[in-house]
């Protein structure tokens, strides 16, 4: 089935590939989804390049339940605040109500911090610096297969800190150093790194900091957060500690976290109209062989050479298609379909050449390469897919990010075509709020480090405190 063209129907375009891609489909309840193996092994690609990076920063993993005390939940108030239109609540269990009701987890503070209270007794104890890998419920208005679903799979980093300085250089080195590192040398998705106004921070956060892509659609998604939340929750579940002069002090607070809605990232940033485009780094196989031949004794010889061609590539994922239902052409577009950055074609007349013809995804690019050069060319073609990859995504970001003049040139950008689009802001929630009214676009992202005022608010003409950029996002 062809897949509906970008430039007509995104959304519809989206569906299609996570379909016949066989990354995920919906399940039966509401918001909830079945990740494919495909798509699984992406998400595990994820996983193992961000949880590489949380342990080379000192963290450990643990593990918390996913049920929680509904009273943990009320001691934080501006949390549950904002929380409470997405939580899962059980109220009965084993055929009678529950004493106390349970919530389903949206994010683990809570249960963290109360657990936190008798694992912290002096600075001595301190720094804490945690991980787990979960799934997660939010009660979800407008599910979209993993861009926005009522459980979802990702990590949640929670530590405790000495002082409120360790606790800030936390938060900014996981976006930084984790994040966006991950995101940027893996996905090949670039990032704008930022900070968020208090209308989109974190619930129960002083800070909220993020990174931020833009998709093939112009839209923006919010691909990371990492959040500063001060003394907020360690007053609210009482994690006091001895401090250095004798007197007891509250810990300071960093959560952070990613999830699969990266899988969707990569699609929306990478894709076009023939389907996926997987950087090498992500791709479950970087490599599928396709033998032709027109009968058994072809077959043979064509496969046992691909065979051989598989095992010369050591440290490469290579996948042999080999199966007899179906012609090399529906192999080449179903593979094209499932972004595989490279394919190798091989048949009597490349082995009589002793030769094999291969093709980029990235490009569609075809060359023909002596068989003896594979095992060194193909992990450079890798490499200079992966910068590719990223070189196109970042200069179609940066075609699409533009600094507007005045409101008007601000709504009309926003409008058509969309995109990152910068202005002063003078700080005022009302000027936020007014923008999102009349484009339903929101501030994605604040200068992580605060420049100097510069000229004046894009909305109402006072003075600016902030360069803001805005968009419309997932």
């Amino acid at each position: 089935m062809a897949l509906p063209k970008q430039s007509e129907d995104f959304p519809g375009w989206y569906q299609e590939v996570v379909k016949q891609a066989e990354l995920a489909e919906t399940s039966l309840a509401r918001g909830t989804m079945v990740i494919k193996p495909y798509g699984f092994a992406i998400w595990e690609a994820i996983q193992r390049a961000v949880d590489d990076r949380i342990k080379a920063t000192g963290h450990q993993n643990l593990y918390f339940p996913l049920f929680i005390p509904y009273s943990l939940l009320e001691k934080e108030a501006e949390h549950v605040e904002g929380f409470a239109p997405e939580v899962a609540v059980v109220t009965h269990a084993g055929g009678e109500k529950l004493e106390e009701p349970l919530v389903v987890r949206p994010t683990s503070e809570t249960i963290i911090w109360n657990t936190y209270a008798k694992w912290i007794q002096s600075y001595r104890d301190l720094p804490l610096l945690y991980n787990q890998w979960c799934n997660v419920v939010r009660w979800e208005l407008r599910p979209r297969i993993f861009l926005r679903t009522t459980e979802f799979l990702w990590q949640e980093g929670h530590t405790a800190h000495e002082t409120a300085d360790e606790a800030i250089a936390e938060a900014r080195m996981i976006l930084e150093d984790v994040y966006a590192d991950a995101v940027e040398k893996v996905l090949a998705v670039p990032v704008r790194r930022g900070r968020k106004t208090a209308a989109e921070r974190f619930a129960g956060a002083v800070e909220t900091m993020a990174i931020e892509g833009l998709m093939r659609d112009r839209k923006a998604l919010q691909a990371g957060t990492s959040h500063y939340l001060g003394q907020n929750f360690a007053k609210a579940y009482g994690v006091q500690f001895q401090g250095r002069g004798g007197d007891l002090e509250f810990a300071y607070a960093t959560s952070w976290g990613v999830s699969t809605r990266l899988v969707g990232g990569a699609i929306m940033t990478h894709g076009d109209d023939k389907g996926l485009r997987l950087p090498p780094a992500l791709a479950p196989y970087q490599v599928v062989i396709v033998p032709i031949y027109k009968n058994d004794d072809e077959k043979g010889s064509v496969v046992a050479k691909a065979r051989a061609i598989k095992d010369s590539l050591t440290g490469v994922r290579v996948r042999i298609d080999d199966r007899d239902e179906h012609r090399p052409g529906y192999k080449f577009n179903e593979w094209e379909l499932k972004g595989v950055p490279l394919r190798i074609e091989l048949g009597p007349r490349d082995i009589a050449a002793d030769q094999v013809m291969i093709a980029r995804r990235d490009t569609g690019e075809k060359q023909t390469l002596p068989t003896g050069e594979v095992p060194a060319r193909v992990p450079r073609l890798l490499e200079d897919i992966q910068v590719s990859l990223f070189a196109q995504a970042s200069a179609f970001r940066d075609e699409y990010s533009f600094d507007a003049k005045d409101y008007g040139e601000l709504a009309a950008l926003i409008a058509d075509p969309g995109g990152f689009v910068t202005g002063g802001w003078c700080g005022n929630p009302e000027c936020e709020a007014k923008v999102k009214a009349d484009t339903k676009a929101t501030i994605r992202y604040l200068p992580l480090d605060p420049e100097p005022p510069a000229g004046e608010c894009i909305v109402c003409g006072t003075a600016a405190v902030e360069r803001a950029t805005w968009a419309q996002a997932y």
